[in-house]
């Protein structure tokens, strides 16, 4: 059951070709747990780049590569529709539609522009720029943020009531608050590797997820009624910018 439920989630949320079908489907959107471990796979994979002997930019560009061949553009296209809404003047119903419309428009683009931005001046900093951060934190940071980013969705499809019918509402009708403590459990090795890694830098990295899942999660219960599947491809985007950032400002300071 837990490796069907993998193979579902990593079929849902990268472009992996794990295989899968409609049982797996079924078993992953009952397991919230699934989404911190895939973040285990993403994040890892992400962070190789940054153990190449290679010039700072070279290695950001490759990291910001390797993400979006590894995830594809489906949590950024979230992103964009909540960009969309989130500037539409209306009522839920009407941010509702502009969420279902194909077409990206200025908010979506200007959204998902800046989001693309933030992450690529983190993945810099996540590159040792100035000489400040050691490659191990620098891994271990990077693996965090796709950790939390991760949790932060279980946390939307655990507390989260469904917008309306669709993707989304198959994920957040299927699961309550209680299933946030197997997912707690699952992000217990980034914060047992934080000592000899990151440090605090690492934990503030892992917790960024869940806070940006709270604050989007809030949004959406003013705006559209609840939680929606872009909402949750949302969470994720903005929080992985999030955390890189934090992460590596906090691993400046301390």
């Amino acid at each position: 059951m837990v490796l069907s439920a993998v193979r579902g989630g990593l079929g849902f949320l990268t472009r992996l070709p794990v295989g899968g079908g409609e049982s797996e489907w079924d078993a992953f959107r009952r397991a919230p747990v699934v989404f911190p471990l895939v973040g285990y796979v993403v994040g890892g994979l992400a962070a190789l780049p940054l153990l190449l002997p290679l010039p700072i930019p070279t290695v950001a560009a490759l990291y910001l590569v390797t993400i979006y061949l590894v995830t594809g553009v489906t949590h950024a296209d979230g992103l964009a529709d909540l960009g969309d809404a989130a500037v539409v003047h209306g009522d839920a119903e009407r941010r509702l539609s502009v969420l279902k419309d194909s077409q990206t428009g200025v908010g979506g683009l200007l959204a998902l522009g800046l989001t693309l931005v933030v992450l690529a001046l983190g993945a810099f900093g996540l590159a040792g720029a100035g000489g400040r951060l050691a490659v191990t934190a620098g891994v271990a940071i990077a693996l965090a943020a796709e950790v939390g980013a991760k949790a932060g969705m279980a946390t939307l499809v655990c507390l989260g009531d469904p917008a309306h019918e669709g993707l989304g509402s198959a994920l957040v009708g299927e699961n309550g608050p209680s299933g946030l403590l197997a997912v707690a459990v699952a992000c217990i090795p980034v914060v047992a590797l934080a000592p000899a890694t990151g440090g605090p830098a690492v934990v503030a990295a892992l917790v960024c997820g869940p806070v940006v899942a709270l604050l989007v999660r809030s949004w959406g219960r003013q705006r559209l009624g609840g939680v929606s599947g872009d909402l949750l491809g949302a969470t994720n985007e903005l929080a992985r910018a999030t955390a890189i950032h934090v992460g590596v400002v906090t691993w400046t300071l301390l």
